[in-house]
Formats: C-alpha cells, sequence, structure tokens
C-alpha cells in the first residue's frame, strides 16, 4: 500500500475516532475509502489530490454511503428470504426460517416468536431465542397484551422499556428489555404475529424495522402459502364426507406403525368393520339420509378412540381401526364397546322409525397374522367377511391365532 493511501486512512481512522459511532459503520467507511482511493491511484497514477480532501468528501457523503450500505442490506436480506421461504411449502420449515432471519437481522436479538392468527384466535407457530433453543412454548399470549393487540390491529407496535409499558402491565417479571411485534399480514388479513425482544431498552433503528417489515412481507406470503398447502394434503388424506382419514392416509399410517412395531418390538392390532343394515337405509330413504347416518356413526366412533389409535373410512360403510401397542386381548375389548356404542346410536328417519344398526368386524394382530401392512389388512378383511357370511354382528379373529377366547360373541376363523 503506497504511503498516500496510509495516510488517508491514517486521517479517516482518527476523524472516525473523534465522531463516535458505530464500529461495524466506521470500518465500512474505512473500507469504501481504501477503495476509492486506490481507484484514483490505479487510473490518476500523477494525481496528488491532498488526503484531507479525500476524507471530507467522504464524511460529506456520509449519509449517502450509510443509504447505500441499508439498500445493499435489505437487497440481501430480500435474496436471502427469497431462498429460504420458498424453498419449503411445509409450514414449520417456513416459520423456523423466518425466525432464523428475524435473529440475523437484530442486532443483540434475545428471542423470536411467530403466532398464527386465525378466527380471532392466536395459536404458537414457532421460536427461537439467542441461545439457538427453538420452538420452546413460552407464556400464551394475554388477551389485553402486545400480541392479541397488534393482531387485532395490524399495526406495528414499539415498546422500548418493556417493564415501564401499559401492555406489559401484571405481566411476567421477566419480560425485560425491548421488542417489537410486527403484524404478518396478506393485504388486510393479519394472518400471524411475530415478536422479536432484546435484552436491552431503547429504541430500533430505522434500517432494523425496515428490514423487518420486508420480513413481515415475505414471511406472510410465505406462511400463506405453506398453510394453503398444508390444507390441499390435508384433503388429499381424508374423505369428503366424514372427514375421517382415507385409504391413501390408512395405508401410510399402517407402514409406519408396521415399522416401528418392528423397531421397538411390539404388537397391534388391525379392526376391519362394516356395518350391518346400512344398505336397507340407503334403499329406503336415499343416499342424502345414507350420508347422514354415515357421519353420525363414524364420527360417534373416532371420539371413542384413543389419540394414539387411528380410524379410517375404508370404502363405502366400512372402517378400518389401528390399535396401536395392542394385543388380541385389548382388540376383542375395544370391539366389545364398538358393538355396545351401536347399540346406543340414536337417529332419526324421516317417517319417525328408530334406525336400526349392527356391526361385524374382523381382528388381524401384527405380527402374528401377518408381518406387513397389506397382508395384514388382508387377514382382517377374511376374518371380515367371515363374519358377515356366518354370523353377523360379532367381530371374528384372523386365522393363526391359538389361545382361550373371551366368550362376549366373538368367535375364532
Amino acid at each position: 500500500m503506497s504511503e498516500h493511501r496510509l495516510k488517508i486512512l491514517a486521517l479517516a481512522r482518527q476523524a472516525l475516532d473523534g465522531q463516535g459511532g458505530s464500529p461495524v459503520e466506521n470500518n465500512y467507511l474505512l473500507k469504501l475509502l481504501d477503495i476509492l482511493s486506490a481507484s484514483i491511484e490505479k487510473f490518476s497514477p500523477n494525481h496528488q489530490e491532498k488526503p484531507e480532501y479525500l476524507v471530507q468528501g467522504l464524511f460529506d457523503n456520509r449519509a449517502l454511503l450509510a443509504m447505500l450500505k441499508q439498500q445493499s442490506d435489505e437487497l440481501e436480506a430480500l435474496r436471502k428470504l427469497s431462498i429460504h421461504l420458498t424453498s419449503s411449502l411445509d409450514l414449520p420449515d417456513v416459520l423456523d426460517a423466518v425466525t432464523s432471519e428475524a435473529m440475523r437481522l437484530i442486532e443483540n436479538a434475545r428471542d423470536a416468536h411467530i403466532f398464527l392468527y386465525k378466527n380471532k384466535k392466536l395459536t404458537f407457530g414457532a421460536s427461537l431465542d439467542g441461545e439457538g433453543n427453538r420452538n420452546k412454548v413460552g407464556a400464551k399470549p394475554r388477551l389485553h397484551g402486545l400480541t392479541y393487540t397488534v393482531a387485532r390491529t395490524g399495526e406495528m407496535i414499539i415498546i422500548e422499556d418493556m417493564r415501564n409499558h401499559p401492555l406489559y402491565t401484571n405481566s411476567p417479571s421477566e419480560s425485560m428489555g425491548s421488542i417489537v411485534g410486527m403484524p404478518l399480514r396478506i393485504g388486510d388479513t393479519v394472518v400471524g404475529v411475530m415478536n422479536l425482544a432484546r435484552t436491552s431498552v431503547g429504541e430500533f433503528y430505522d434500517s432494523e424495522l425496515q428490514l423487518l417489515r420486508l420480513l413481515s412481507d415475505q414471511a406472510a406470503i410465505a406462511i400463506s402459502n405453506a398453510s394453503l398447502h398444508q390444507i390441499v394434503s390435508r384433503q388429499a388424506y381424508s374423505d369428503t364426507l366424514t372427514g375421517l382419514p382415507n385409504r391413501r392416509a390408512l395405508d401410510e399410517r399402517l407402514e409406519e406403525e408396521v415399522m416401528s412395531a418392528r423397531k421397538n418390538n411390539y404388537s397391534f392390532a388391525v379392526i376391519m368393520m362394516d356395518l350391518d343394515g346400512f344398505k336397507a337405509v340407503n334403499d329406503t330413504y336415499g343416499h342424502l339420509i345414507g350420508d347422514d347416518v354415515l357421519r353420525l356413526v363414524f364420527n360417534q366412533m373416532a371420539r371413542g378412540v384413543r389419540n394414539t389409535d387411528f380410524l379410517a373410512r375404508y370404502g363405502g360403510d366400512e372402517l378400518t381401526l389401528i390399535l396401536s401397542q395392542a394385543d388380541l386381548s385389548s382388540a376383542q375389548i375395544v370391539a366389545e364397546k364398538i358393538s355396545e356404542g351401536m347399540k346406543r346410536l340414536k337417529f332419526k328417519l324421516p317417517d319417525s322409525k328408530k334406525l336400526k344398526l349392527g356391526i361385524s368386524g374382523g381382528i388381524a394382530i401384527y405380527p402374528v397374522n401377518a408381518r406387513n401392512g397389506s397382508d395384514l389388512l388382508r387377514a382382517a378383511d377374511a376374518a371380515l367377511y367371515k363374519a358377515k357370511k356366518y354370523d353377523r354382528g360379532t367381530f371374528q379373529v384372523a386365522r393363526g391365532i391359538t389361545g382361550p377366547l373371551a366368550t362376549h360373541n366373538i368367535g375364532e376363523e
């Protein structure tokens, strides 16, 4: 480096130290000045402009340089956001990407939280703190606190000192520092709220807020797209009439259950069921009434299963139930409860007659009856066929199971 450039940089460093300013900004200005002086030497080697004039020229254009730097940061932020937020349509991945970007954009950020807003209610979406901990669910948003206020008004709220702000009255004692609440909006519709907090009190810089606005706009679009994708995906795995999982969902869940049972060495049961007397309902009252009956029966049955179990519509008036970590004895108990529930079913037919339906079923156990999902379904279906043909209203057990059976009208094939 020439003596001329060294003198320029030394003068600039002294001037910057005297003006204060952040180290990051000062280093940025010094780099720009070095590039400028090197360019002058390259293209005008005989030019001997005094170093003081170059330094003064740099400071005269300080505001312009700061604006250029902010625009450069915004373009870089937009580039990264476009990459991260369009790389996935999975909603959790999108939310994690947004919190990561928020923490990266704001200096001294303590944590970032996203809450989704639908039907005037907030639900937890994602979070990230300065130590890298993800999705730790903290206190629920207070009805008259920051997050709900941002969601209701659709406006950004900046709080420079949480301990001395009305929105944090009666809040947890750990609420301290500064925070900004950003609405995530599509047009006039708020789809979520992002809060970003710092441990220090004081204002947020305009450049920081501008970057957060850019992030919020991009995040709202990404969340909306991911939510739509989630709805479409859910519809692809749901029965349109009853809302239960469909055959496609059943096949995937069954394979997952087989892999889990194989890995963790446990058994589980599959129960295939078919309504007795349903054809007469359709023939007598029509398919619209039949559909109402199916919704009633299937949804009542769905309310009676455990969270770990899986009930799906197999087709027509057939259902399939996967009982996770269950043996034959527990499957038979569940079958008896289902039969009893059918007897208590109440439905008013158009001619005021009482609905009378029964149910028959077939039970198969993994790994006794089969070691893969499709064979297990075939075993349960064969047992169901025998129940329908020879002993309606019973739950038959697939061939291959040995041992004493209960005496509550459940036979062995």
